[in-house]
C-alpha cells in the first residue's frame, strides 16, 4: 500500500507536533492551547479533526483553491481591456487614480499584480539598480535650488518639440518650471525670474556645467586687468543677485532633479495627453494652474527647519536689469553700435557729452528691449534702419552683380571694337612724320 504524502507549512508541522504530545498525555490541553496561542476549546476540535481525518485535517481547506475574497476573473479583463486602450504606458499608481476617477476602483498592489502578469508593467526588483551615495536633503527651504532643462516629446505628436526647464528645492520638493522652444540664456533667465518672483533670492544655485552656466575660454583681457572672475550671463546675474553657484560633476550629484524629470516624464505627459494640451503657451498654462498645486499637495515634504531662507528682492535689485544680456561695444562717430548685424542708434535727445568713442555695454532685456550702459546712466536704443542703395545707372535699375553677369547667357556677350578708318592709328606712319616741323638742333645744345 502506497504511503500518503501530505504537504504542511512550517506552522502546521509545529502544531501537530504539539497535539501529538497532547495525544500521548505529555502535555495538557490547556499548556498546548498556551503554547499555540489559541483556546482550548480549539485544541479540543483539531485533535477530533485529527481523529477522524488524519494530520491532513490540519492542512488549511482552501489550499490549492482561489480565495473567497478574489476579484471576480470578468473584472480583471475590464480593467485590463482599458489599460490596454487608454492607460497602456501608465505605472500602476497613476493608472489606479484615473481609474477610481471613471468608476473602475481597485487597488494599486492589485493592478500591479495584474499588469506584471500581462506584461504592461516592470517590478523595480527586475530593473537594473543605479548604485549612488544617499545626501540628506538640505534644512530649510530656499537653502539650496536645482536648475536643469530636459529636451523631451513632451507633447508627443500633437505639437512641436520642446525642452522643460524647471526648478526644483532640495529640501521640500517644491518646483517651479516652463515650457520652452530652445534651451538658451534667455529662456533659463526667464524661468529664474519665475521662481524670484514667486519665492525670492535662495541661497545657493545648483546646476551642471553647461555653457549656459559655465564659460570655458580665455577670459577676456579688460576682465583679466579688473581682476573679474570669468562668468557666463547667467552666473553674472547670480552674482548681482547674491546667489550662490554650485556646480555638480555629474548627473548623480545632482539626482533629485533627474528624478523630478523621470517622474514627469511619465506623469505630466500623461496628464496633457488626456487634457488634448498641443501647444507650448497651452502646456505652460495647464503646469501653472492645474499641475503644480497638485504636486505641492501630493509630492511636497515638510523641511527640517521650518524657517523660510529666502531673502527678498531689495530696492537695488531690478530684475529687468539683472537678468539680460550684455556685451561691451564701443560707440561709433554718428552714435551707433553694433551687435550680432544689426546696427543700434541712440535717441537724439539723450547723446551727451564723451559717448563718441566710449566703451559702453549693449543690455537686450528679457522683453526685447536694447538699452545702452554709459557711466551708470541707461540710454534707449532704437534699431537703425538698413541703408538703400541707388543705382548709378540712367534707367535707375541696380548695375548686375557678380552673379549675375556669370549667369547671363552666352548669347549676350560683348561687341567687339573696331577701330574707324580716320583714326590717327589708320593713317600712314611716314605721312605723320614729315606733316610734322623739323626740330632746331641749335636749342637743344
Amino acid at each position: 500500500m502506497e504511503t500518503e504524502r501530505i504537504t504542511l507549512s512550517q506552522r502546521e508541522r509545529d502544531r501537530l507536533k504539539v497535539l501529538h504530545e497532547v495525544k500521548q498525555k505529555h502535555l495538557s490541553q490547556v499548556a498546548a492551547a498556551e503554547r499555540l496561542k489559541v483556546t482550548d476549546r480549539q485544541v479540543r476540535r483539531m485533535l477530533l479533526r485529527i481523529r477522524e481525518r488524519g494530520d491532513s485535517a490540519l492542512v488549511h481547506g482552501l489550499r490549492g483553491r482561489p480565495s473567497n475574497r478574489k476579484l471576480a476573473a470578468r473584472w480583471e479583463q475590464k480593467i485590463l481591456a482599458r489599460l490596454r486602450q487608454r492607460y497602456a504606458d501608465f505605472g500602476p499608481t497613476l493608472a489606479a487614480e484615473h481609474l477610481a476617477q471613471e468608476g473602475l476602483s481597485v487597488s494599486r498592489e492589485t493592478l500591479r499584480k495584474w499588469m506584471t502578469k500581462a506584461a504592461l508593467w516592470r517590478p523595480r526588483s527586475q530593473r537594473v539598480k543605479a548604485v549612488h551615495v544617499w545626501r540628506e536633503r538640505r534644512a530649510s527651504f530656499g537653502e539650496l535650488v536645482m536648475q536643469d532643462s530636459s529636451p523631451f516629446r513632451w507633447l508627443e505628436d500633437r505639437g512641436p518639440a520642446c525642452h522643460l526647464i524647471a526648478l526644483i528645492d532640495d529640501a521640500t520638493s517644491r518646483i517651479w518650471g516652463r515650457f520652452t522652444e530652445h534651451d538658451t540664456t534667455e529662456e533659463n533667465l526667464r524661468t529664474l525670474e519665475g521662481w524670484l518672483r514667486r519665492y525670492g533670492r535662495p541661497l545657493a544655485h545648483y546646476t551642471d556645467k553647461a555653457s549656459i552656466f559655465r564659460t570655458a575660454g580665455p577670459q577676456p583681457l579688460p576682465e583679466q586687468l579688473r581682476g573679474d572672475p570669468l562668468r557666463t550671463q547667467f552666473g553674472r546675474a547670480l552674482n548681482e543677485l547674491g546667489i550662490e553657484w554650485i556646480a555638480a560633476h555629474s548627473p548623480q550629484a545632482k539626482g533629485r532633479i533627474e528624478r523630478l524629470f523621470e517622474t514627469l516624464q511619465d506623469r505630466l505627459v500623461k496628464e496633457m495627453r488626456l487634457a488634448g494640451i498641443d501647444s507650448i503657451p497651452g502646456a505652460n498654462h495647464f503646469l501653472e494652474m492645474r499641475f503644480l498645486p497638485e504636486w505641492e499637495q501630493r509630492f511636497t515634504v515638510a523641511a527640517r527647519n521650518p524657517r523660510n531662507v529666502h531673502r527678498r528682492l531689495g530696492h537695488e535689485q531690478h530684475l529687468q536689469e539683472i537678468l539680460s544680456v550684455r556685451v561691451a561695444r564701443k560707440v561709433a562717430q554718428d552714435h551707433t553700435v553694433s551687435w550680432d548685424g544689426n546696427r543700434w542708434g541712440l535717441v537724439r535727445g539723450e547723446v551727451c557729452a564723451g559717448l563718441r568713442g566710449a566703451a559702453v555695454e549693449i543690455e537686450r532685456r528679457l522683453d526685447g528691449s536694447h538699452w545702452l550702459r554709459y557711466r551708470g546712466r541707461y540710454l534707449h536704443l532704437r534699431a537703425c534702419p538698413e541703408p538703400v542703395r541707388i543705382s548709378a545707372s540712367p534707367s535707375g535699375l541696380r548695375p548686375p552683380g557678380l552673379a549675375e553677369q556669370k549667369a547671363r547667357p552666352k548669347t549676350e556677350s560683348k561687341p567687339k571694337y573696331h577701330v574707324p578708318a580716320e583714326h590717327p592709328w589708320r593713317k600712314p606712319w611716314k605721312r605723320t612724320f614729315l606733316l610734322c616741323e623739323k626740330p632746331d638742333i641749335s636749342t637743344l645744345r
